[in-house]
């Protein structure tokens, strides 16, 4: 029997099993409360889970205002890795960004975290600048991607 994989909207019970994903995938990471901040609070957070069988095993977050988003986060659990989950994802996000009128999306990405970046480039994204000592954790700089959506 096929394993059923879907993603979805997150929702407030969803939380700690993303926190599961939070806790495997940074080093630095999100407290439960700022989760429940975005999903609930926030206006302009988009947040999507996705599930296979009954499990999360990822999640994404997005930031729309006006014509651009921002990709916050994006993660899947470390055993899922490798089976191109994480570009099934960033493609779902990237196309409820399109559905909502965005012209741009941006997101950073660890400038050690090749592996990332070459997902974002196979979408269009390049680099638009630095952001020196980004992490908390460890002073690392981030690189900006960004890539324009909707072009007429």
């Amino acid at each position: 029997m096929m394993a059923e994989l879907m993603i979805r909207k997150m929702e407030v019970k969803d939380i700690p099993q993303v926190m599961e994903v939070e806790l495997a995938s940074f080093q630095t990471h999100w407290p439960e409360d700022i989760f429940h901040q975005e999903v609930v609070e926030n206006q302009h957070a988009h947040y999507f889970v996705m599930v296979l069988d009954n499990k999360i095993i990822g999640y994404a977050g997005l930031w729309i205002v006006l014509d651009d988003a921002q990709i916050t986060n994006i993660a899947i659990l470390p055993k899922f890795r490798g089976n191109k989950l994480g570009e099934k994802l960033f493609q779902y996000v990237a196309y409820q960004a399109m559905k909502n009128g965005v012209k741009r999306l941006s997101l950073e990405v660890r400038k050690s975290n090749v592996i990332a970046q070459k997902m974002y480039r196979k979408f269009g994204l390049v680099p638009g600048g630095i952001r020196k000592n980004y992490y908390t954790d460890d002073q690392e700089d981030a690189i900006v991607m960004w890539v324009k959506l909707n072009e007429e």
